[in-house]
């Protein structure tokens, strides 16, 4: 029943921000990991964070300091701030949800995807 819908992407130069958000519906967020994924064109999809049911949180080694995943129970929405943002972050990015802890192998649920290009 859970439902994810991601926003927040837009054009944006490098050294800049945005916060992505992942609003819930049809099901809690407190029953699920929330995992952030990003896309490239013709590129391997790649986890970029998670933030698990006790809030444990983890990131990939490219985006650590940068970025910091959270989540607003009140809202069910869980967001990804990202700041100082690199070209090399442009991509589509993905929340999905899994209900085993943070294991990709295990999402059930995925957003439709926002658009995030960092370009001078």
């Amino acid at each position: 029943q859970l439902q994810l819908v991601e926003s927040g992407g837009g054009l944006v130069q490098p050294g800049g921000s945005l916060r992505l958000s992942c609003v819930a519906s049809g099901d809690t967020l407190d029953y699920h990991a929330i995992l952030w994924l990003r896309q490239a064109p013709g590129k391997e999809r790649e986890g970029v964070s998670c933030i698990s049911r006790t809030n444990s949180t983890n990131y990939v080694d490219s985006v650590k300091g940068r970025f910091t995943i959270s989540r607003d129970n009140v809202k069910n929405t869980v967001y990804l701030q990202m700041n100082s943002l690199k070209p090399e972050d442009t991509a589509v990015y993905y929340c999905a949800a899994a209900e085993v802890g943070c294991v990709s192998a295990f999402i059930d649920v995925w957003g439709q995807g926002t658009q995030v290009t960092v370009s001078s």
